[in-house]
């Protein structure tokens, strides 16, 4: 099994309920073990800016999947909820992004391992600094990573909607 960490975000609907979907139809696939969750954290909409805030969370998982396996896998969940194209980084139901695969190295036509501006978003730093405090990615501390970007815009969303475990 192979550790592999996955990055939720949804800002259409009830973004916080849309994590909590994805999170069950990642549990249910088969495709993955989920063995932590992040809090939801409402974030300030990064690359195209005139839209909803994000909910955004993390995940930590194994799998026994190949990568492009599991990027098939977590694009069927995508459009299985409704998921539909729109600009780029544009509003959207649900996007599932592999962050990592192990200390896999991947550059692809599809993807790109480790993703490519996980250490450019504090969307993604901070999440995951909460559930993998002591995580390593190609030398850099994720923990050191995310206490150094700047976190304006980003915060724990509150009420019944912290938490997705």
């Amino acid at each position: 099994m192979i550790e592999i960490g996955l990055g939720l975000g949804s800002n259409i609907g009830d973004a916080p309920a849309n994590i909590r979907a994805a999170v069950r139809l990642l549990r249910a696939s088969g495709a993955v073990e989920i063995t932590k969750v992040s809090s939801i954290y409402k974030t300030a909409p990064w690359g195209y800016e005139d839209q909803a805030a994000f909910a955004n969370a993390c995940a930590l998982a194994r799998t026994a999947l190949s990568a492009e396996a599991l990027l098939a896998a977590v694009k069927k969940i995508e459009t299985e909820m409704g998921r539909t194209k729109t600009v780029r980084w544009g509003p959207r139901l649900i996007d599932i992004d592999i962050l990592f695969y192990g200390s896999t190295s991947l550059v692809s036509d599809h993807l790109v391992l480790p993703h490519k501006e996980f250490f450019n978003r504090a969307f993604v730093l901070v999440p995951l600094a909460e559930i993998a405090p002591d995580l390593v990615l190609d030398g850099h501390s994720v923990a050191e990573a995310a206490a150094a970007i700047p976190r304006d815009g980003i915060e724990k969303w509150g009420g019944d909607h912290a938490q997705l475990d």
